[in-house]
């Protein structure tokens, strides 16, 4: 059984979800189709490569993943497949690859190349459908496509080194459906230039001295109800996909906010930590 995922930013509004799974059912009446999600936010790169980069190695190896995002073709955003980790992504080349393989190189990338394939406005049906069909079927990259070398690349929102090494500088990449916003500094570097000292996380004015695992690290069960923090209070972690993430303990968008509307934050907003 080879599994289909859909993350597109086509949300549930229109028809473009629906259509693209009547398309492949239309030609795998058995097929397995996840919606990884539809409501990224337009045309954003960024977040698609976030999401997806943090999803697909839950897949079983082989599984297909389909990206609308960005899809329209241009001499400048190619269509292509590429295969990589175990798994196949067919997406337009608008860097999206390039953040989701930038620690793994890919095994092969092809150029799709479809006789009789419609150049018109909704891509993600006309073409990736198509392309996805033939691999579920045990087709080859090559029959679809031409060898392909020319990924585009997206470099921003690559966390700065500042004060010889005493501080890194990030960026908002992610806002999730808490409110909660996530930085593109991830863990890794956070240890590897910590070396043991202090440290303070500095957004929109507030300074957090502490970095937890999870969210209820929050609470000190050790002091009374009336006087330690929970529910409404700001905190940073590292999340589960060990990227800085800071939060509002139990938010909720709709009702008392989240980090994001509480503080102002908003994608491309800086986040620093300095060593002490």
């Amino acid at each position: 059984m080879t599994i289909l995922t859909l993350t597109t930013d086509f949300g549930y509004k229109d028809h473009f979800v629906g259509a693209l799974k009547g398309a492949i059912f239309s030609e795998l009446e058995n097929a397995t189709i996840v919606d990884v999600s539809h409501s990224i936010n337009p045309f954003n790169i960024q977040e698609c490569a976030y999401i997806l980069k943090n999803s697909y190695k839950t897949f079983p190896k082989g599984t297909i993943h389909i990206v609308g995002v960005d899809a329209e073709l241009t001499k400048e955003n190619e269509h292509i497949i590429t295969y990589v980790d175990g798994h196949y992504f067919i997406s337009a080349n608008n860097g999206v690859v390039c953040l989701i393989t930038s620690e793994i190189k890919p095994d092969n990338i092809v150029s799709i190349n479809i006789p009789d394939t419609k150049d018109g406005s909704f891509p993600t049906y006309d073409v990736f459908v198509k392309a996805a069909c033939h691999l579920v079927r045990g087709g080859k990259m090559e029959v679809v496509g031409k060898p392909f070398n020319d990924l585009n690349t997206f470099k921003d929102f690559v966390p700065q080194l500042t004060d010889g090494g005493n501080t890194i500088i990030g960026n908002i990449v992610y806002i999730d459906n808490y409110g909660n916003v996530v930085s593109n500094i991830q863990k890794k570097l956070f240890d590897a230039y910590r070396n043991g000292r202090d440290y303070e996380v500095r957004v929109r004015g507030k300074v957090l001295k502490q970095i937890f695992n999870k969210y209820s690290d929050i609470i000190n069960y050790e002091i009374d109800k009336n006087y330690r923090k929970g529910p409404g209070d700001l905190l940073a972690l590292f999340n589960s996909s060990l990227f800085l993430e800071l939060a509002i303990y139990k938010s909720n968008l709709t009702t008392v906010g989240g980090a994001s509307t509480l503080l102002g934050l908003d994608y491309r907003d800086t986040i620093t930590i300095n060593f002490l």
